[in-house]
């Protein structure tokens, strides 16, 4: 999403390269630079401008120390000035009650039943006990599609078909999430227009009624500084607690989540990519000024790689490694772990650098469906001993799969490097000498 952003503020940056020291003539251009950088990226103007200014006033005659460039030091201002942008620190959900109640609120179409889900499951893989309350009785299939998502993650639904009145309904899910003892209710509503006053006084009254621990303004990304007008009105009427961000994988420029903490002054406290359960990250504003500015999350990457993460699978897959014995059965299974942990070009964005060396790179969340197709068009056999696969058996895979005999030999070979280079990791774990000395080779 800030793919935009992070190169103009790269360019803006580098305009220091090769200074002594950051003056008043040479830092000028660069944060005026920076201040266009972020109106363009859908910021809001009063608070690019008050971002900018605090970077020209810490950044105006400092002295480069001898290990630091005058563009790192800019950076490092930059990066703090969004860090405090965007609130300075990770704040949690309210939880409190028994059970405790969270109420979604927001536009049509922001992604609201969509993130119910996808919360439920955060707090499920914590342990908790979730029940999901479908409130939205007026678009169609809002209600069966929270029961789907619902039975994916495999949390209860409380629905009631046919009736009309959303503030009884999560007032009798509530009841029934304490008869079967469940801790958290997350209550979908319906999307609404700030205008539509009907709509708006419905839920001031559902708020009145549950008194939730929580209430969370859902809004779409994608729609810019609209979403920050937007986040404004409904906090005029129903002071919300904190805001998520969905659909951050999209093509937004990325000004509502460089925007909203000012205006509204509320966290942001999730932000959402995708569709699947599991694509859903807790909002750390230092984390994502370092995305902003290319330095990649390496933490937001192993927490939401811990969170697919099958012990007892990784225990068999690296038995079979140390064994020599991992075949394209395997390969296939850490292939689904892969693509549960979110889309390849989010993930890739994670990376420190590789985002940079990928930029003009399309990066196609259908780039494993070939080789999916070319294992699950082969036997159990074959799978397991790859090296019975000869020519009329790769034939035969490639006509299942759709593809060519081309792309099932570039496959059985990449898999084939893949098993030697196993190889030669497990005579390295077995002879200390041997690792030793490539170590001593990588150092020359």
């Amino acid at each position: 999403m800030f793919d935009n952003l992070n190169a103009r503020l790269e360019r803006a940056i580098k305009t220091l390269k090769g200074q002594g020291r950051i003056t008043d003539i040479n830092v000028a251009q660069t944060v005026k630079e920076i201040r266009r950088a972020l109106v363009d990226a859908d910021v809001n103007y009063k608070v690019a401008k008050q971002v900018t200014d605090k970077i020209l006033d810490q950044a105006m005659g400092q002295e480069v120390r001898i290990a630091v460039k005058p563009g790192e030091l800019l950076t490092k201002i930059v990066y703090d000035e969004l860090v405090q942008l965007m609130g300075a620190e990770k704040e949690d959900v309210v939880l409190k009650g028994d059970p405790a109640i969270v109420l979604l609120s927001g536009l049509q179409g922001s992604g609201k039943t969509t993130f119910a889900s996808k919360l439920a499951n955060f707090y499920k893989r914590g342990g908790r006990q979730v029940l999901l309350v479908a409130a939205d009785v007026y678009r169609p299939a809002a209600i069966e599609q929270l029961k789907v998502m619902g039975q994916t993650v495999g949390v209860d639904v409380y629905a009631e078909d046919g009736v009309t009145d959303p503030v009884g309904i999560a007032q009798r899910g509530v009841a029934q999430a304490r008869q079967t003892g469940k801790k958290i209710v997350i209550v979908d509503t319906a999307g609404r227009l700030a205008v539509d006053e009907a709509m708006m006084a419905e839920i001031e009254q559902m708020k009145r009624t549950l008194n939730p621990s929580e209430t969370l303004f859902v809004v779409d990304s994608m729609t810019g500084q609209d979403a920050v007008n937007t986040a404004k009105a409904f906090n005029d009427r129903i002071n919300f607690d904190g805001v998520v961000l969905t659909k951050l994988d999209g093509d937004s420029r990325g000004g509502a989540a460089l925007s909203i903490r000012t205006v509204v002054e509320k966290p942001i406290k999730f932000i959402s990519t995708g569709e699947k359960p599991e694509q859903l990250d807790q909002f750390y504003p230092d984390r994502m000024a370092q995305r902003i500015l290319g330095m990649g999350d390496v933490i937001s990457l192993v927490e939401r790689a811990q969170q697919v993460y099958d012990e007892e699978e990784a225990k068999r897959i690296d038995a079979k490694i140390r064994k020599n014995q991992f075949d394209i059965n395997d390969f296939l299974s850490q292939l689904e772990q892969l693509k549960k942990m979110g889309s390849i070009k989010d993930l890739v964005s994670m990376i420190p650098g590789v985002s940079k060396m990928l930029k003009d790179v399309e990066i196609s969340d259908d780039a494993f469906k070939p080789i999916e197709a070319m294992i699950r068009s082969m036997t159990p056999h074959e799978r397991a001993n790859p090296e019975v696969l000869n020519s009329s058996r790769k034939k035969r895979i490639a006509n299942g799969s759709g593809t060519t005999i081309q792309q099932v030999n570039a496959f059985l070979s990449q898999f084939e490097e893949m098993r030697k280079m196993m190889r030669k990791m497990n005579q390295m774990q077995a002879n200390p000498r041997m690792a030793a000395q490539l170590k001593a080779a990588m150092r020359r």
